[in-house]
This record gives structure tokens, C-alpha cells and sequence, in this order.
């Protein structure tokens, strides 16, 4: 099993830029897709970005890609998502999440989560 917590959420104005991290406790980080995925109010889960175990695969979501990446630390068990120019859009909670086999967008197919944490965009 996986433990997943969740940091570097807060405040910032439309333009700037946030880190969020993700640090992994438990199995073995480095045998684990990681993902990123965001919740607006009212709305569904949507799929975010996601990296392979060894970081040389990435997918991300369109209204994301090229202002968004994803990397990650195997020897710190960290996964990290890097926003650019962040738009009033991006604010939801994003959350973290682990499951083996390929990267992919589909929600259903990871098997481990974090809390969460609030990102807002303020226009």
C-alpha cells in the first residue's frame, strides 16, 4: 500500500505560478504511476497529468499541457506538478494519486489517494 500527502496549495494571482508536492510513504515509490488529478466545486474529478516510475513517461490533459509539469524524485518519493500561468479555471482541489501498470487519465484506474489540497486563482 501507498501513503499519499498532499502540499503547496494556497492563493495566487492569475499569471503566477504554484509547486504542489506529493510525498509517497509505504511501497516501493519507484514501482507506482503517479498521477495529478483536480476537483472544482460542483463539479467532476477530472485527470490532470501523470509520470511513469522512472519519470520518462508524462501525459497531461490538454487544457493543461505547456503550462503544467510533472516530475518527479524517486529518492525523496516525491511526485511534483509544477503550474504556470495559472488561469481562474485551475482552481480546484488537486490531488495526488498511485497505481501501477501504464500512466493513464482514468480516474477508476488508480488505486491510491491523497487528501487533497486547494489551489485558488484569483482574476
Amino acid at each position: 500500500q501507498v501513503q499519499l500527502e498532499e502540499s503547496g496549495g494556497g492563493l495566487v494571482q492569475a499569471g503566477g505560478s504554484l509547486r504542489l508536492s506529493c510525498a509517497a510513504s509505504g511501497d516501493t515509490f519507484s514501482s507506482y504511476v503517479m498521477g495529478w488529478f483536480r476537483q472544482a466545486p460542483g463539479n467532476e474529478r477530472e485527470f490532470v497529468a501523470a509520470i511513469s516510475g522512472n519519470g520518462g513517461t508524462t501525459y497531461y490533459d490538454d487544457f493543461v499541457k505547456g503550462r503544467f509539469t510533472i516530475s518527479r524524485d524517486n529518492a525523496k518519493n516525491t511526485v511534483y506538478l509544477q503550474m504556470n500561468s495559472l488561469k481562474s479555471e485551475d482552481t480546484a482541489v488537486y490531488s495526488c494519486a498511485a497505481r501501477r501498470g501504464v500512466p493513464g487519465a482514468v480516474t477508476g484506474e488508480y488505486d491510491y489517494w491523497g487528501q487533497g489540497t486547494q489551489v485558488t486563482v484569483s482574476s
